[in-house]
């Protein structure tokens, strides 16, 4: 399988090239110069199969670089009960009794894994391939990655160790919970380097994507990435939407529904990416908190970046995002990857111009893709947080809870309705008290991690400042 970018470029290599690559070359994002599909019976026959056996079927298809032997030992050492404190890896846990006709409220378990969200569920196995690749290729990678409060900490715990990778990683002063920030902050191993951004999260995103765009710059520091705009994160990512799938034992080509908090639309797009594949993922919902630029496009046709001063903070804050970095692979698979169309429209929106599709053949692909949208508000988050506790005795934390409540507005008579879990409540405690009157509990292995001595550095909103302190300490260790 090879790969091409969003915006024109025809050859990004293979798995591995754009596993280390990040943005392409033109600034687009690496997709699959076609995706394979699978039918009914194909899937089906997947039931029986370990998590690791599983993920093995559906990205297969996609690394066709790696031997076969190798990437079934990758994905077995990746998945395990040990990591994600789980026979299951992902449980899919009904919130109430299955309706008569089939249909009911699910939540698909994604943080038992080691830093508590969802992003563990990628992030493990691509420190896994990372060192593996790395290792094959006698090179190094100096991994620049921006979070909004999850992909942080879940990067820098699958990278721990890793003799091979640096990772540099932007977050949005004093807009984290104060769990996450500890998560991030308390690790002082060499090869980690945390970025305390004056800024939102977008200003961290932008300053990542001016860093790849600068070839030089990128060439001589070997510079990387594990946001979302990786394409190993969307491909490991799909996986749990099959398992989940097949856990309901639905008769054969029946449809099951999935509701994703969003914000930078990389969780979404995997589901969109099975669903492409051949899973009969009927609904797709996005739900948004506040921040609801993508409920405005997918309820009005017209997609418009909000600047940062109009990103919004919230109680959901890995929401917290005016500009959605995996929209891109989404139109264009719309288009029928017409990567002039998509390039235009990037260069709309980097020109702060709306991206309108009303009235075009466009909008009706979106229309007919399966996607809808919803968004939920603090008291939203507090009343939903609050009624699965009282209702179903199931503590979720507030992103989850914009899940659920977007989810139930589209549930549907006979058709399950999975609820896709962000993280452990542990990590909002003040929203989740707020809510229920008490704190959530937590993992031994964190308690008292706020007390933690921290390690990080404030920088302004600025690349040339973030070029430099990528150079001296990098320089520095080289001298070390």
């Amino acid at each position: 399988m090879k790969y091409v970018s969003t915006r024109g470029m025809q050859d990004l290599g293979s798995f591995s090239d754009v596993l280390l690559s990040g943005l392409a070359p033109d600034g687009g994002l690496a997709m699959p110069q076609r995706i394979p599909t699978f039918t009914p019976a194909q899937i089906g026959a997947w039931r029986g199969l370990s998590y690791a056996d599983l993920a093995f079927e559906v990205m297969r298809p996609f690394i066709s670089d790696i031997p076969e032997d190798d990437l079934r030992r990758l994905l077995r050492a990746t998945y395990t009960a040990e990591a994600f404190h789980s026979e299951a890896i992902t449980p899919l846990t009904p919130l109430g009794d299955a309706g008569p006709d089939g249909g009911g409220l699910f939540l698909l378990e994604l943080s038992n894994g080691p830093s508590l969200a969802f992003k563990d569920m990628a992030m493990q196995f691509l420190g896994q391939v990372f060192e593996y690749v790395l290792e094959a290729r006698d090179e190094r990678l100096n991994i620049l990655g921006a979070t909004s409060g999850d992909t942080g900490s879940a990067a820098e715990y699958a990278m721990l160790g890793k003799a091979r990778v640096n990772v540099f990683m932007l977050s949005p002063h004093g807009r984290m919970s104060a769990f996450q920030q500890a998560q991030m902050f308390s690790l002082h191993d060499a090869n980690i380097f945390n970025v305390a951004l004056q800024g939102v999260f977008d200003d961290c995103q932008d300053l990542v994507k001016a860093v790849n765009a600068d070839a030089d710059f990128k060439a001589r520091y070997d510079i990387g990435a594990v946001n979302s705009i990786n394409w190993a994160r969307v491909l490991a990512q799909a996986v749990y939407y099959f398992r989940a799938y097949l856990t309901l034992n639905l008769p054969e080509g029946a449809a099951a529904d999935f509701s994703v908090p969003s914000g930078n639309f990389g969780n979404v797009f995997a589901g969109y990416l099975a669903r492409s594949m051949g899973l009969p993922v009927g609904q797709l919902i996005v739900a948004t908190n506040e921040n609801d630029v993508l409920n405005d496009f997918f309820t009005g046709g017209v997609y418009h970046v909000r600047p940062a001063e109009r990103v919004a903070v919230t109680s959901s804050p890995s929401m917290d995002i005016g500009k959605a970095s995996n929209f891109e692979r989404y139109l264009y698979l719309i288009t029928g990857s017409d990567a002039p169309q998509t390039h235009g429209w990037w260069q709309d929106v980097g020109a702060g111009r709306p991206v309108d599709l009303r009235g075009t053949p466009h909008w009706d692909a979106v229309q007919a893709s399966g996607l809808k949208s919803g968004r939920s508000t603090h008291t939203d988050r507090l009343n939903t947080i609050r009624r699965v506790d009282r209702e179903h005795g199931r503590l979720i934390d507030p992103h989850t809870a914009d899940g659920v409540l977007v989810g139930e507005r589209y549930q549907r008579p006979g058709v399950p309705m999975i609820c896709l879990e962000t993280a452990l409540p542990a990590k909002f405690e003040e929203t989740v008290q707020e809510a229920v009157g008490r704190l959530p509990e937590r993992p031994a292995r964190f308690e008292g991690i706020e007390g933690a001595p921290k390690r990080f550095e404030v920088l302004p909103n600025d690349v040339q400042t973030l070029k430099d302190f990528i150079t001296e300490r990098l320089e520095g260790r080289a001298r070390g």
